[in-house]
């Protein structure tokens, strides 16, 4: 199963990040390694969240990914929300749904 992991960004962000980034950082390609994080990266124009794509059997590997991230233990993330994503179109879809 796909989850997305939402973050919404505390004020200052950007300003309060650089101590914390090599660990948030270090985290989330340790997850990639794993096989647990397909893709993550903050939203552009403004910078005010992030998305990271998850894939796993539960919401509980995006939550435990959120208690041990710096940037949320620091309050940087000010709240975040985990959804499921049926996807349906794609290499990498989870339950392919093709046309007749």
């Amino acid at each position: 199963m796909h989850y997305l992991l939402f973050y919404d960004f505390a004020d200052g962000y950007l300003e309060r990040r650089p101590p914390l980034r090599a660990e948030h950082l270090k985290l989330a390609w340790e997850a990639q390694a794993r096989g647990e994080l397909v893709l993550a990266g903050a939203l552009a124009d403004p910078v005010d969240g992030a998305l990271l794509l998850f894939d796993c059997e539960s919401a509980e590997v995006p939550e435990r990914f959120v208690a041990a991230d710096p940037y949320f233990k620091n309050g940087l993330v000010r709240q975040y929300h985990i959804r499921p994503w049926t996807t349906v179109v794609g290499e990498d879809a989870k339950t392919p749904v093709r046309p007749d």
